[in-house]
């Protein structure tokens, strides 16, 4: 197949819509299939742009086999990172990539099929327009239901926000399908209108053959500087908003009476620099913070946390589904997650006992939940072993990307 992707982010970003986009294109390439990509700049989740882009200008390369041309486009600071600045950040890009876009629509030779990724939510209009005017099938998937995220979180609201939840309506339902990373995501789209024939389940998933249970002792922890009988509680991944991360905090602040509890924050992100001010003002002796991690190490960072942490609001439940997870269950590691009964995150965590479940946005819960698993290792291990099964029974890399390609040559008749 000849397969368009479009979206703002793209490798080499090393975590979220940005790492998955990237892998999949990688991986239909690696299958024979002609793949470009549309997309932005690498800014996350640093917020600024990686240093090899930092001329901000739009240049055409190619990564594992993918044709990737990228476009320029306004990139907030994460201190200013509100509603205002993203719409600013994706009509930039929008605009920008007019340039890969327009000469489309008058070329005689055409994709087999668009997939746009979302958010953002803009990166839809390029392929409906393209799907009226060529007769070009496109799926939209969707990593982040973010309108609806911003209304229940406050970052959006009165007309304005009713409009633009109008507009992503609009647009979910002119896709060919609809393509989301969970069931309740799924029904949430089915909500807005899209016929349920119309929707498919594509999971994010994990690089099993990769990512795999490792020794807990390792360089990573040793840099740490903690004691062999140490407890680390590990959050490793984007510290935005929609995390909540505020609640890691208030736990680490009801267990600084535990000498052998370290709390280790590892990533970047909005909300970073927030944060870091809460901590220092709550004197937290026994919270560290450390920066993104190179790729390389994320085996040893994923082994070295004795238990792992899953933070979400309450408000953005379903809505989102951390992307973190996968790596953590593949790496055998057990977790405490924020999240209430009946959503995604709970399922899979309380469901297949994966760890611990506590109520979103309680500090004390979750410094309980630590406290428990800290004291009791055997635990730990008996939930890390299951965690790597589910991850082989559900995240297989291999697996789930086949059953979308399968589905891309049903849909173009290949």
């Amino acid at each position: 197949m000849n397969i368009l992707f479009y979206g703002l982010n793209y490798a080499p970003e090393p975590t979220g819509t940005g790492r998955y986009t990237g892998e999949m294109a990688a991986w239909l390439a690696a299958r024979g299939h002609a793949v470009e990509v549309i997309c932005g700049l690498p800014h996350y989740p640093q917020w600024k742009l990686a240093p090899a882009y930092a001329d901000g200008r739009a240049r055409v390369e190619t990564l594992d086999g993918v044709r990737v041309l990228r476009a320029p486009h306004f990139v907030p600071s994460a201190e200013a990172l509100g509603a205002g600045a993203r719409i600013r950040l994706e009509t930039s890009f929008t605009l920008s990539s007019a340039r890969y876009w327009v000469p489309r629509f008058f070329r005689r030779n055409r994709p087999d099929l668009v997939i746009a990724v979302m958010p953002p939510m803009q990166v839809a209009v390029w392929p409906l327009l393209y799907a009226w005017l060529r007769r070009v099938p496109w799926v939209l998937h969707v990593q982040d239901l973010q309108v609806d995220a911003a209304l229940r979180l406050g970052m959006l609201n009165g007309a304005f926000g009713r409009l633009l939840y109008a507009i992503e309506s609009f647009l979910l339902r002119r896709a060919t399908r609809v393509s989301t990373i969970t069931e309740a995501m799924r029904a949430r789209v089915v909500a807005k209108g899209v016929p349920e024939e119309r929707t498919w389940l594509v999971p994010n998933w994990a690089d099993i053959a990769a990512i795999r249970p490792g020794p807990r002792d390792n360089a990573f922890r040793r840099a740490l500087g903690v004691s062999e009988d140490a407890v680390v509680a590990l959050y490793a991944g984007n510290m935005g908003e929609k995390q909540g991360l505020e609640t890691v905090l208030q736990a680490a602040a009801l267990c600084r009476d535990d000498p052998r509890l370290v709390f280790v924050m590892v990533g970047a992100g909005a909300a970073r620099a927030r944060l870091e001010r809460r901590a220092a003002e709550l004197e937290l002796p026994n919270l560290r913070f450390l920066p993104l991690q190179p790729a390389e190490r994320l085996n040893e960072m994923l082994a070295a946390g004795d238990i792992h942490l899953v933070i979400q609001r309450r408000d953005a439940a379903d809505l989102v589904m951390p992307s973190k997870l996968t790596n953590i269950l593949a790496a055998g590691r057990c977790c405490v997650a924020t999240a209430a009964p009946g959503t995604a995150l709970h399922e899979v965590v309380h469901g297949h006992a994966l760890g611990a479940v506590v109520p979103p946005d309680d500090g004390a819960a979750l410094a309980a939940a630590v406290r428990r698993l800290a004291a009791e290792p055997e635990r730990r291990a008996t939930c890390g072993n299951r965690a790597r099964a589910y991850a082989q029974a559900y995240l297989d890399k291999e697996r789930i990307l086949a059953v979308l390609e399968e589905r891309l040559r049903e849909l173009v008749g290949h």
